[in-house]
């Protein structure tokens, strides 16, 4: 939960352009690979941003724009994700919404957890319908 909020913060500060700071997560086992094969199939442009850099470099990282859409895969289960949550399924991935911060959105596939920050003037459900398909590609949802 403290990666997530430190993400939040970095990204609000990157709004002047150049290489976003985003701390990348540590996945293991299967997570590994299913994010690598979902980095070769991430989008060049993504609700009309542009593919940007970040910073340390990672696979396990992609930002669009100034940063106001960051993914970070292979993170670990959600915190304030409970056994009876409803997922919002979106392009045949569930979702989680983070109640504590509305533009924090984690897929669930049986391979690996991919965290998504959607900011900006970003509409958060067309974010994620696009990033769904890639996702589903990976690894089929978890049920």
């Amino acid at each position: 939960m403290r990666a997530a909020a430190a993400l939040l913060v970095l990204l609000a500060l990157a709004g002047c352009g150049g290489t976003v700071q985003v701390d990348p997560p540590s996945p293991t086992g299967e997570a590994v690979t299913a994010c690598g094969k979902l980095a070769t199939l991430l989008p060049q442009t993504l609700d009309g941003d542009r593919r940007g850099t970040s910073t340390p470099e990672s696979p396990y990282v992609a930002v669009w724009g100034d940063g106001a859409i960051a993914l970070r895969c292979g993170v670990p289960r959600p915190a304030r994700m409970a056994p009876t949550d409803q997922l919002q399924e979106i392009g045949g991935v569930g979702w989680f919404a983070d109640p504590d911060r509305p533009t924090l959105f984690t897929a669930v596939t049986d391979a690996a957890y991919v965290e998504v920050t959607v900011g900006g003037e970003h509409v958060a459900a067309e974010v994620l319908a696009d990033l769904s398909k890639p996702i589903s590609q990976v690894s089929p949802p978890s049920r």
